[in-house]
């Protein structure tokens, strides 16, 4: 038996290992991909000609196999293998209520693909709940878990400049990745005619500059390439193979598996404890089990109310952990999709090294310096202006000298804004199992329920009038903008499927991720979150997997669970 099995070895689960084996405890990780080796497995190192249909997955394949994984920006030919094939992998969504499941089955999961911006939430959205009263109040507050975000931020290295603002609180920081010269230009407009609102360098967990404890680990400055999701093999971003699960190897405690998709846990009727969790082998699909005295569900926010769902006995008929009958609903996703494009008069005397690993940043204002007149909580916005290359595309006229001539010249700058706005929970909006159709592994297909509420259609309404303004307030001319945003799950920042809360009987996890009904289970992935806020989650989602894993340590040690 294991002191400790986690379930899912991505942002929260590679981190919940790492501080479970720091412990002292002996843990076994499961993961439902395959294995991967950090460097060896990665496409970082192909050159543009080394790559087929100049980076793009030919149409035939795309539509066959990826049809909604393409909808994702960072799925190409290079980073394909990242991703599930849609064909292989189905779930369900009620007629003309689509969901965009974006998804990577492998060690590591999506912290190898992920966006990397790191911002903490503030008490400004961990109070929301509570004052406007959607959603239930969570049980923490930022001082409960602001250690935990700089335990978190000390260890993976996250560049930022510490700007002073109470809905974004400031971190431990490497150094910032500078702007270029258009974006400080911007930055002054901005700031000046626009007194609550600031520019400022998007916060990255990529290493500006590499730390010893960094380069411990095999981890490297970052090269400025910007080609992050196809892994780094400099290790310059974190993910679990670059850091969280080489900190828990060396301590000589973590066991992996590979392969190994987790059906259900089984839970003892007597002691409400967990003693078994139930394995299928991806490639024999084979069962077995395994035991631990606990365990860590960190399957992602919609894997892990699948599990959940499907652990149902005579006793949780609905399934493991829901005398709530809170798993699976209040599934949120950012408003996303919402892309502002401008043509920036930037100076045109100036140009930059690289390309940087993160843009601009601009925080939350509405209902905090500026009031949101007819919606709760807000919006904030990620960003960049570059320079447009003349580069001439392939199916252009040309060749020769004057071809070449063509490509040196430098075009103009361009301004790109995106939003991510809160997205209110509902009860509404939620995962449950078919009862007729099943995967090729014999667990129900997921379904989803998901939509954008009155109040997310007017905070995305909000975010579009307000980038429009402060493009043409820069002297920026607006040459395209989305009209609406993109279908729940675009985002790629899926929560709240098995929320935390005060109450037993409206949320599934206290204030230590730990179920409410079963003493042995701790949730920390996207799934436990309460609400969204407008900020990239993945900090929160470490910051909590730590402080959970502290915890259930510490009740191991005082032989409570």
């Amino acid at each position: 038996m294991f002191d400790a099995i986690v379930i899912g070895s991505g942002m929260s689960g590679g981190m919940a290992a790492k501080e479970l084996c720091e412990r002292g405890l002996k843990v076994l990780l499961l993961e439902r991909g395959r294995k991967v080796e950090h460097g060896a497995d990665y496409t970082d190192g192909l050159m543009p000609w080394e790559l087929p249909n100049a980076n793009m997955i030919p149409e035939d394949e795309a539509q066959r196999d990826y049809f909604i994984q393409r909808e994702c920006y960072a799925v190409n030919e290079a980073t394909k293998q990242w991703w599930v094939k849609d064909s292989e992998h189905r779930y369900t969504t009620p007629e003309g209520k689509p969901f965009s499941w974006v998804r990577g089955y492998h060690l590591g999961g999506r912290s190898i693909m992920w966006g990397r911006q790191s911002y903490r939430l503030s008490d400004i959205d961990f109070e929301a709940n509570a004052k406007d009263k959607h959603g239930t109040d969570w049980p923490i507050r930022y001082a409960d878990i602001a250690p935990w975000y700089s335990h978190v931020e000390k260890f993976i290295g996250v560049a930022g400049d510490r700007d002073g603002l109470p809905q974004l609180p400031d971190g431990e920081f490497i150094p910032a990745f500078e702007l270029n010269d258009a974006e400080k230009q911007f930055k002054a407009s901005i700031e000046a005619k626009f007194p609550g609102r600031k520019v400022i360098s998007g916060r990255t967990a990529n290493l500006s500059e590499a730390q010893p404890h960094h380069l411990e680990l095999g981890r490297n400055s970052c090269q400025n390439r910007s080609i992050c999701e196809r892994g780094c093999s400099f290790g310059a971003n974190h993910t679990s193979l670059s850091s969280s699960l080489p900190a828990a190897e060396v301590t000589g405690n973590l066991t992996t598996i590979t392969d190994a998709i987790v059906h259900s846990l089984v839970q003892d009727p007597v002691t409400k404890k967990i003693t078994a969790v139930r394995v299928v082998d991806a490639k024999t699909r084979q069962g077995k089990t395994y035991e631990a005295k606990i365990v860590f569900l960190c399957a992602s926010t919609i894997g892990t109310a699948q599990i959940l769902l499907n652990s149902r006995s005579e006793e949780n008929p609905r399934g493991l952990a829901n005398r709530s009958d809170q798993v699976g609903r209040n599934l949120v996703d950012h408003v996303y999709g919402l892309l502002t494009v401008a043509m920036f008069p930037g100076p045109k005397d100036s140009y930059y090294h690289g390309r940087r690993p993160t843009g601009i940043y601009i925080p939350r204002f509405r209902n905090v310096t500026e009031p949101g007149e007819d919606f709760v909580r807000g919006f904030g916005y990620q960003g960049m202006i570059f320079r447009m290359s003349s580069k001439p595309m392939p199916n252009m006229p040309g060749f020769g000298p004057g071809l070449k001539e063509k490509a040196r010249k430098i075009g103009p700058w361009m301004l790109v804004l995106t939003s991510f706005g809160e997205m209110l929970p509902s009860p509404d909006n939620r995962v449950t199992l078919s009862e007729t159709q099943n995967d090729q592994w014999g667990i129900p297909l997921v379904h989803i329920s998901c939509a954008h509420g009155e109040n997310d259609l007017k905070i995305a309404r909000q975010a579009q009038a307000d980038a429009k303004a402060m493009a043409q307030a820069a002297g920026a001319m607006v040459v395209g903008q989305s009209s609406e945003p993109g279908t729940p799950g675009l985002g790629i920042h899926e929560m709240g499927t098995a929320r935390m809360g005060r109450d037993p009987n409206s949320s599934v996890l206290n204030g230590w991720n730990q179920a409410h009904d079963v003493p042995n289970l701790f949730i920390t992935d996207g799934a436990a979150m309460a609400s969204s806020g407008c900020q990239n989650p993945s900090l929160t989602y470490m910051a909590l997997s730590a402080r959970a894993a502290d915890h259930a340590a510490k009740l191991l040690k005082e032989s409570v669970l």
